[in-house]
């Protein structure tokens, strides 16, 4: 990630903003009432909050500027009538902008200051976020791909969302989950699976091996301890797509089935849900399966989330993900993937622009075809493991 240098004051602070005007609008309030009044009563007292208005834009120096600037015109609108120059009432406003002025700059100094942090504290999430969510390669193999991900928490940048794809000796293998919770134990658990799937998505030939090895990452890098969350669990997807045919391989550990789509709508793959990972340890579960689809030219498949399918509307309805999917691409040729999580993308956002519910929850969205198939196979078949 290219090193960030500390922006100068002018850019910590706003420029063109309304706000950014009003010290000069109120010096040139006060000039106009000293010309209006023709120095026969004392006007220049306006001038102390600006300051203080200056404090809200800009740094320490420009506030400090502002404060013997308006010092500097009490002073000579004072000394414009004669024998008040020294008055006790005329010391008192110079006292008092002073004062307000020294604060003001220390205020100044210390939004810039917080400024600086916040800059330095947003540098380290993005270097977090590339580190544990990398943008997704629009080429892998034979596979062309797209994805996004959101955070729900505002001013977050890394949530309880994860996806991944890479190429490995058994195909193209991609990996989207969701860990049940949110804050540190989920970026936590997001740091410990994706971590696993970059090294045990090469070494594992089947994909029930792969989910084990998950689950085991899990229990041994997961948040652990009092502190800990002992029903931490975490939903996903492991999608593989071999070298050689026209299919997709699908571990479905608890989470939303993957959809197609394609020149004739949209609809979900059948899949043989077990338990997600991190529930293996405390709960009986039956043999692993997976499911085998072909993908007919032109057909992109689409995983997602709960935080698209869960998103709401102002009548708290949930966005429905296949009827949107299948009304936006019904007769397309041949959807790009890129075409599809950009809908997915703006959609959402436009069906719960007007809900009320504050709490979002995490997006990430995965979209994945193949350039073309080599070879015929049934629509959907289970392999054991």
């Amino acid at each position: 990630m290219p090193h960030r240098s500390t922006p100068p004051e002018g850019r910590l602070f706003p420029r063109r903003g309304w706000v950014w005007w009003l010290p000069f609008i109120a010096v040139l309030l006060d000039l106009a009432a000293e010309a209006a009044v023709r120095g026969q009563e004392p006007v220049s007292f306006l001038l102390i909050g600006v300051p203080a208005l200056a404090a809200a834009t800009r740094g320490p120096r420009g506030t400090l500027l502002s404060t013997f600037v308006c010092l500097g015109l009490q002073m000579l609108m004072a000394a414009l009538r004669p024998g008040h120059f020294g008055e006790e009432h005329h010391v008192a406003v110079y006292a008092a902008t002073l004062l307000i002025g020294a604060a003001s700059t220390a205020l100044a100094w210390q939004r810039e200051r917080t400024m600086r942090h916040l800059i330095q504290v947003n540098s380290v999430a993005e270097a977090m976020q590339r580190t544990l969510l990398r943008p997704v390669p629009q080429r892998l193999g034979r596979v062309t791909a797209a994805g996004f991900y959101s955070a729900g928490e505002g001013g977050t940048l890394v949530g309880g969302d994860l996806y991944e794809v890479c190429v490995t000796p058994y195909g193209v293998r991609a990996l989207i989950g969701d860990v049940r919770g949110k804050g540190l134990d989920a970026v936590q658990t997001v740091a410990a699976v994706l971590g696993s799937f970059r090294v045990s998505a090469h070494e594992w030939p089947s994909l029930g091996s792969l989910a084990e090895r998950l689950e085991l990452s899990i229990a041994r890098n997961g948040p652990a301890g009092d502190e800990g969350d002992p029903e931490l669990f975490v939903t996903a997807l492991l999608l593989e797509f071999p070298p050689s045919d026209g299919e997709v391989r699908v571990v479905d550990r608890g989470h939303p089935p993957p959809i197609v789509v394609g020149p004739h709508g949209a609809r979900r793959l059948v899949t043989a849900p077990a338990l997600p990972l991190g529930l293996g340890a405390m709960l009986p579960g039956g043999e692993v399966e997976t499911t085998v689809h072909s993908l007919g030219p032109g057909e992109v498949i689409v995983v997602h989330t709960d935080g698209v399918s869960e998103a709401r509307d102002a009548n708290g309805t949930f966005y429905p993900v296949l009827e949107r999917l299948a009304d936006r691409f019904d007769g397309a040729r041949t959807p790009d993937p890129e075409a599809v999580v950009e809908f997915l993308r703006s959609d959402t956002e436009r069906w719960s622009a007007g809900s009320s519910d504050n709490d979002k929850d995490d997006q990430a969205v995965l979209a994945l075809t193949l350039e073309s198939r080599l070879g015929p196979s049934p629509r959907s078949r289970t392999l054991p493991e």
